[in-house]
Order: C-alpha cells, then structure tokens, then sequence
C-alpha cells in the first residue's frame, strides 16, 4: 500500500481521536504517503499528526451537498492515484468523493444508504454497547489486514506534535502580554454541543480566582473559539479580574491553541475539543462531564483526571436538560475541581 486517503471527520475531538488509526495504518505500511481531506477547522489537527504527509483542505459544509465541489475535489484527487480511502464520518456525502476518485478500496463503516460508495463496510457497534471514539476509528485498521487483531479492549492513546510555527507564534503572544510561561493555567469554558456540556461560568470565575489565590504568580488563560468570547468576558468579570485573567477565546488559530495547551501546567475543560487535544499532548488536566459518557469520550491520557457526578439522569445526551435543573454541571463545585488540580502530578 503505497498512499492512503483519510476523509476526515467534522468536529475537533472526534479528528483528536483519528491519530490511532493513522499511527496503526503507518505501522503496517511504514512506507505508505497517507494524506487527509479535512475542513479547515480540523486540519490544524492533522498537521499536528507526524503520520500525515498533506493535508487537503477543503470548505466542506455541514448538512450540504455541495456537488461542484466534490466533483472538482475528486477530480484532483484521483490525479494521486491513492490505493485506499478510510471515510471516517458516517454520512453519504463524505463518500462520495473516493468513489467519484475512483479509489479501489474505499473503506468505512455503514451508515445513511452508501451501499456500494463504501465497499469494504463494517457495522456500526449498538448505542448500548459503543467503545471509546478512538477504538471505534482504530478497528478500521482491521478492514486491510486482519492480523493486526485490534479490539475493542485495545487502548488508543492520541498522540499530537506542536508546530516549530505554531510554538513560535505563541511564544510571542505571551511575551508580548507580558505573560510567563511556568505557571499558565488553561480553562476551556465553551463546548459547541450546548449548554449540557458546559460547567457555568460562575464556577469557572471562582476557580480562577482559588488558583490565582493559591498560586499568585499564576496566570489564566480562558481559551476558545469566538462563540466563546462571550462566556470568556462574563468569567473575567465574575472573577474580579486584577489583570491575571486573560481571556484568548477567539484571539487564536487552533494551531495556537494547541501550542498554548502544551505549554500549560493544567488544562481545565469541558468535555470538548480541546480536552482531547489536552490528552493527546499529555499535559495534567481535569475533565468535566456533565451530559455526556466519559466511557465513550474520555480524554485518553494518564494525566487526565475526569470529574463526573454520574447522576440517575445521566448521561442523558440532550443539548438542554431534559429535567430543568442541570445539576450534573452545577453540582460539581469549583472548590471539589481545585482539590483535582492538586492531586495531578
């Protein structure tokens, strides 16, 4: 197998938790050119994947078909003569382009009528009994070459490298806010699923203002995308801000981001995007769950550590809570999040 195709999936975590895959298919062929067609607001992870010769970018949007596109994309794309073509999303759209390439194997799992756009399909595992993301891409390897035996018990560590451009830049953005690097604490307080993911931004606001307190040389940096600029501001003024507090969300590339992250002491998150990216550069972090599985979803790290209530109602995977209360975010106190930080090594 001399080059592979990798369709890449739309959200953040989901392509954090791709690299597996890649890693164990540039195992089995160590010699293969493995290129990736993302959006442009995943490829930043690619390029941080060593596995990765290219990344194709293209403006693929959600729920459209976009047919000139495709069609102009598989055009370029069959001028690389790609032997295989792992499609990681689920949907009929993110198929077509192999099959409009023409790429002989064209590999994936069932879903949303793409009989025949995918002709090597494994089935999607039941919503009862669904391994972590990571393994569910990982088991694709087995498609090619089913002596590398991977399971569902098999662990998939993500592994990120940050940019020599990305860390520079970075870099100065500190220097020129006057921010040192040896104590930055990160808080993400976004998540683009909604509101059931995100621990309030009261809570946030008071454990930057406990860390601060606890280690007054720190510095907190509350990073996100710009839909986050909003709770970033509403943290800084919950939190009395005296000018330790800096709110970055929006004022960074993801490649950015993920060389802040690698430079922070500790990563506080929801469960999002950037917590994966968190775990795939090994930095100490804490994990808040509200909605959502940590089973399914965990940040995959030994320096990670997972705060979930594990209440009767969740994980109720709703955008809203089903029951009004939100307890399973609000009942997570900043005071239990300050006493994980300080078990972390």
């Amino acid at each position: 197998m001399n080059r592979i195709l990798i369709i890449a999936p739309n959200w953040i975590g989901d392509a954090v938790m791709s690299q597996p895959l890649l890693a164990t298919l540039k195992s089995i062929y160590p010699h293969c050119q493995m290129d990736v067609l993302a959006s442009p607001w995943v490829a930043p992870i690619y390029r941080a994947c060593a596995e990765v010769n290219q990344v194709i970018e293209a403006r693929l949007e959600h729920k459209q078909l976009q047919w000139g596109l495709r069609k102009q994309l598989a055009k370029q794309i069959e001028a690389n003569q790609y032997q295989a073509c792992f499609v990681l999303p689920n949907s009929l759209k993110s198929a077509l382009i192999p099959w409009l390439a023409n790429i002989p194997l064209r590999i994936g799992y069932r879903g949303e009528m793409r009989f025949g756009l995918i002709n090597i399909a494994l089935d999607n595992p039941s919503k009862i009994n669904r391994p972590p993301m990571a393994n569910h891409y990982l088991a694709l390897s087995n498609a090619l070459d089913h002596s590398v035996g991977i399971n569902g018990s098999a662990i998939a560590n993500p592994k990120l490298n940050v940019s020599t451009a990305a860390q520079q830049s970075i870099n100065e953005k500190l220097q020129a806010a006057s921010i040192p690097q040896q104590s930055i604490y990160v808080l993400c307080p976004g998540a683009e699923y909604g509101v059931t993911k995100r621990w309030p931004t009261e809570h946030f606001a008071s454990l930057a203002q406990q860390i601060i307190n606890n280690e007054p040389d720190a510095h907190v940096i509350l990073l996100g995308s710009k839909g986050d600029h909003a709770l970033g501001d509403s943290i800084q003024v919950q939190a009395q801000d005296s000018g330790q507090i800096h709110n970055w969300c929006g004022n960074t590339s993801l490649d950015e981001a993920i060389a802040l992250i690698g430079l922070s002491k500790v990563l506080i998150s929801n469960d999002s995007g950037l917590m994966h990216i968190g775990a795939a550069l090994k930095v100490s972090q804490v994990a808040i769950f509200g909605s959502s599985d940590p089973d399914h979803t965990p940040p995959l790290s030994d320096k990670a550590k997972v705060i979930w209530l594990n209440l009767p109602c969740s994980p109720c995977h709703k955008r809203e809570c089903p029951l009004g209360h939100l307890k399973c975010l609000k009942d997570i106190l900043p005071e239990t999040v300050l006493s994980t930080i300080k078990t972390l090594r």
